[in-house]
């Protein structure tokens, strides 16, 4: 019998959560609500006496000096109730954790099909609600349907007696699992299974399946094994394999390139090989602390003698569009596991994100899923919890909004980790697999959650897409995994370790079996969370919170027990051997039989045309404008732009300081609430040594050349690492791809070969920064099909393309960390210098967005006379004469020197005759305002003015200004009048007006 439990707080007491719902309603529908109160509800479906449940009431889940609980419904006022739950086979992480609480409160182990479900009782007073409000607060503020489902109530309508709370969300599968033997007798076969069950598979594959199958030498293979045509498994596990999510078709595929404007023409083969593999491993030659790149789950540098960082980035960009805040919890934690996996395992010590979505005040025609508004909302969370709640700071992260995001947003999600060098006199970044090992998978238990996530990410958005793909991550769970599979590392209990990401056990089991040439996978054994699953259901899930192990025999028995020790399931489920097969079978019977190699070879290389067509040709002009009038308006309404007013909303939310390494914080300055250039780790504490790390994201370069998007966007990243003191010598990148669909089809993607231009001339630029600024990759993600086609007013569909995004990523070693600059000015009376020059450069600038204006002259990036000037400062800072460094991004030099004000809350008195510039740019708009690269605002204290211009005597560096007492930006124009003169108040109350009333 179920029995509930019901929470909430005293009633002198503000409740928070329903005090931001009802802020929420009013502020995003005009809903007026006068209160909410909300009621948390415990459901226990177990066997458990009136007085157990009594003594986790009180014990558990009542905080006496906030709280009030009861076996009964409380009695809490209401002129509407919504009742909100989790769906049936959802992952509900309060509940699990409520299991194991009760279990060690009790000394009783819960049985199987035992369970704890929690949900929310809203309590809502307004005497001028409906119920149409009453339901657009439900299904658009609590619950998103495809994992929760809702009740409402009105006041005379509910009853306390009939139980909502105790309705407890059991998947009930009377289902019997079965293996399906699929037909292949045409291509069309094939291709119309590929449509029904959601496989993406490539129309060129297709073939190739085929040919595997009805090879004589394999089907004589399969018939001693007991199995002729292809089960529904080895379909889902190749299709898996195949999807671009995995396999990277697109990165590896055959461009075929014309530029429209010179005709000329190239063949680029393999962007993957040619722009990020042979550079890499070119500067891996000239790098000694590049340690491990190109082959495990995140890339390894060195950090000092006795340890190695480990990063990796990803994206969750389909999931998140579906459901905010699972996607990117999902993300999150999924990213965690990718350095766990890497080597014989490393520690986590930070994450970062980039949201992209559209507008959060988007009140057009078109209907997304989900609103920008409540989708960044959620991904905020997400990620939030992920870090927050797993013991991981996130001291860096972006935010950026553009109408091309509506379709599909973007999360970019980033992991560092650290770990020692040996391991059990090992180096730690070696691994291997041999036969007879155990596959054991640890961790989180397999559902239904979490079905065609690398397929469904493999694809459009579109009203087809899975909702299935969605699962709920849970960090709980994750960090005991993370503990006990450190200690199992350190035991030298590990031979292998890999995260069960991407395609569940299809892609992390047929991935390590290449290692031994083979593996014996028993399907039953694989611990679920419920009956019922199909057999390709149970090898392809993506349920979270799992990984796979290589183990010898000798070590299984102290794993299994270090396991149980630190609570955390782990089974065997099978064992590695060098058969050259996947062989897999479900109480005793056949369900796969093939052979490794088939995903290696014998495909076809997806072919792309490409066709560049310049600017000029595209229609883009360059804007004749004539003399700004009001420039202290100016400025205000560019500081309160979206992609440039304050995001200390988002940052506040995250925490920074848990396990206290943070050395430069994410928000700087005298109110510790401006943007820092880059973040700073001491992620071995005792250690003077640093790790620095930064991200840039500039996508709307895009609209001219995504060359020079590529190009300016490494760029800054660099320039971020230097500001705060990071070494040029040892610079590190993840490059994150998000680009929309590139292949042709005059229907549906007329601009696709303009699309796939743009991606070849990106990886070009990848590779020629990269090999300029000496950059390896050590890590890097691809996410195609960012696309989405949503609903219009009146039901017609409109296709939405994103940008072409590129995040890139950079790390960089500090010696002494008592050496790091930050971005803010320190006293009165220090010279501020501009290092760089400024060229006419407003393409694709915020200031050209502000006046509706694209533009053709985007900021270019020159690579040797940057190098140069970035060696000066980082020298500079490590003689000590620099007392503050901030590079010049998004928005230009006006709004980096109002930056710089108001971080120091101090003046500044700036003179834009004295701004270095190359050309002649001399319209007081486009010193201010152009984004050209290469540059840094810096403060100096008189005494070391004279060193500081020596060393950069070569280099484009003038003293524009100095710092005053007051705290005022002052700015002389060119022809000598003052055009701006504003305080830092006024500065900074338009800089946090947009968002001024979420922080």
């Amino acid at each position: 019998m179920a029995s509930r439990i019901e929470i909430t707080l005293k009633p002198e007491l503000i409740d928070a959560e329903g005090e931001l719902l009802r802020r929420k309603a009013g502020d995003y529908f005009g809903i007026q609500i006068d209160g909410v109160r909300t009621v948390h509800i415990v459901t226990v479906d177990a066997d458990l006496a009136v007085d157990q449940i009594e003594r986790a009431r009180n014990e558990i889940f009542t905080n006496p000096v906030t709280q009030i609980s009861s076996l009964a419904p409380l009695p809490v006022a209401a002129d509407w109730i919504i009742w909100v739950g989790f769906r049936p086979g959802v992952r509900d992480n309060p509940g699990a954790t409520a299991v194991e609480a009760m279990a060690d409160l009790l000394g009783k182990r819960f049985a199987q099909g035992e369970a704890v479900y929690t949900s929310r009782r809203y309590c809502l007073q307004g005497k001028h609600l409906t119920a149409a409000d009453v339901e657009r607060i439900a299904n658009q503020l609590l619950a998103n349907d495809i994992i929760q489902q809702w009740r409402i109530y009105s006041a005379a309508d509910w009853d306390p007696a009939q139980g909502v709370g105790l309705i407890v969300p059991k998947v009930r599968l009377d289902h019997t699992p079965t293996l399906t033997v699929l037909p292949i007798d045409s291509d069309a076969t094939l291709q119309r299974l590929s449509k029904e069950r959601n496989l993406a598979l490539n129309p060129n594959d297709i073939p190739v399946i085929r040919a595997y199958f009805l090879d004589p030498r394999v089907q004589a293979e399969r018939a001693q094994v007991g199995l002729s045509d292809p089960t529904d498994l080895e379909l889902e596990y190749i299709s898996q394999a195949r999807s671009d999510h995995c396999n990277h078709n697109t990165f590896r595929g055959l461009f075929h390139y014309t530029d429209a404007t010179s005709g000329q023409r190239e063949t680029i083969d393999n962007l993957f090989k040619s722009c990020i593999q042979t550079p890499t491993r070119q500067l891996q030659q000239q790098k000694p602390w590049v340690v491990s790149v190109l082959w495990d789950n995140a890339g390894v540098g060195r950090f000092d003698d006795a340890h190695y960082y480990t990063i990796t980035g990803e994206t969750h960009n389909s999931p998140s569009n579906m459901e905010a805040y699972g996607g990117a919890i999902t993300g999150i934690v999924g990213i965690y596991r990718d350095p766990l996996g890497t080597g014989l395992g490393s520690r986590l010590i930070m994450g970062s994100y980039g949201f992209c979505v559209g507008p959060r005040d988007y009140a057009g025609d078109l209907k997304p899923r989900l609103h920008p508004r409540r989708l960044l909302d959620g991904v905020i969370e997400g990620v939030r919890d992920g870090g927050n709640k797993s013991g991981i700071p996130t001291p860096f992260g972006q935010v950026l909004f553009d109408h091309g995001y509506m379709g599909k947003c973007l999360v970019y999600v980033t992991a560092l980790g650290i770990m020692p060098a040996e391991v059990a006199g090992r180096p730690s970044e070696q691994k291997t697999i041999l036969p007879g090992d155990a596959v054991i998978m640890c961790g989180g238990r397999v559902g239904k959650d979490g079905i065609h996530g690398v397929t469904a990410s493999s694809e459009t958005f579109s009203a087809h897409t899975p909702a299935g793909h969605v699962q709920i991550g849970d960090p709980y769970t994750q960090k005991k995994m993370h503990d006990f599979l450190l200690e199992a590392r350190d035991r030298g209990l590990i031979r292998f370790i890999t995260d069960n990401g991407g395609g569940g056990l299809s892609s992390s089991v047929g991935e390590t079996a290449r290692f031994s040439n083979g593996c014996e996978i028993q399907l039953e054994k694989v611990p679920l969370k419920y009956a019922g699953l199909d057999q390709w259901e149970i090898w392809v899930s993506e349920s979270q919170e799992r990984m796979t192990v290589a183990v010898a025999p000798a070590h299984v028995e102290a794993f299994l027990a270090l396991s149980a020790r630190h609570g955390v399931e782990s089974t065997v489920i099978g064992e590695y051997t060098d058969s050259g097969k996947l062989h897999i079978t479900y109480e005793g019977r056949p369900c796969a039989y093939v052979d490794l190699d088939l995903l290696t070879a014998g495909f076809p290389q997806w072919t792309f045309a490409a066709e560049w067509r310049d600017p000029q040709a595209r229609g883009l002009i360059e804007p004749v404008l004539g003399v700004p009038g009001d420039q202290n308006r100016l400025l205000l309404d560019m500081l309160a732009r979206p992609n440039i007013c304050s995001k200390e909303w988002i940052s506040r939310q995250y925490d920074h300081e848990v396990q206290g390494t943070s050395v430069i914080k994410p928000l700087v300055g005298v109110g510790r609430d401006v943007v820092s250039d880059a973040a700073v780790l001491r992620p071995v504490l005792g250690s003077r040594r640093g790790l620095a790390f930064s991200q840039a994201l500039l996508p709307f370069y895009s609209r001219i050349d995504a060359y020079h998007m590529t190009a300016c966007t490494i760029d800054e990243a660099v320039r971020r690492l230097i500001a705060v003191g990071g070494d040029p010598e040892h610079l590190g990148g993840v490059d994150n791809f998000c680009w929309p669909t590139i292949e042709y089809d005059p229907l549906t993607n007329p601009d696709g070969r303009f699309k796939a231009a743009q991606l070849v001339r990106s990886c070009q630029a990848l590779r020629d920064m990269c090999l300029a600024y000496e950059i390896p990759l050590l890590s890097g993600k691809d996410s195609m099909y960012v696309d989405g086609h949503l609903p219009g007013r009146y039901g017609e569909t409109h296709k939405v393309s994103a940008l072409e995004s590129l995040q890139f990523s950079a790390t960089s070693v500090i010696p002494d960390i008592e050496r790091c600059v930050t971005l803010d000015p320190k006293v009165p009376g220090d010279r501020v210098y501009l290092l760089g020059d400024t060229r006419d450069e407003l393409g694709g600038s915020e200031y050209y967005d502000l006046l509706g204006y694209v533009g053709c002259q985007v900021p270019r990036v020159w690579p040797e006379p940057f190098m140069a000037r970035y060696r000066a400062l980082a020298e500079a800072v490590e003689q000590g004469w620099i007392a503050s460094a901030h590079g010049i991004f998004r928005g230009g030099l006006g709004v980096h020197l109002a930056m710089k004000a108001m971080a120091g809350q101090m003046g500044l008195a700036v003179d834009l005759a004295r701004v270095p510039v190359e050309g002649n740019p001399t319209r007081d708009d486009v010193l201010l305002y152009a984004e050209s690269a290469g540059r840094f605002i810096l403060t100096v204290d008189p005494r070391h003015a004279e060193a500081f211009e020596t060393l950069c005597k070569d280099l484009p560096l003038a003293c524009i200004g100095r710092t005053v007492a007051e705290p005022r930006l002052t700015v002389q124009g060119s022809t000598g009048q003052t055009i701006i003169d504003l305080s830092v108040a006024a500065l900074k109350e338009a800089w946090r007006k947009p968002f001024g009333d979420l922080i």
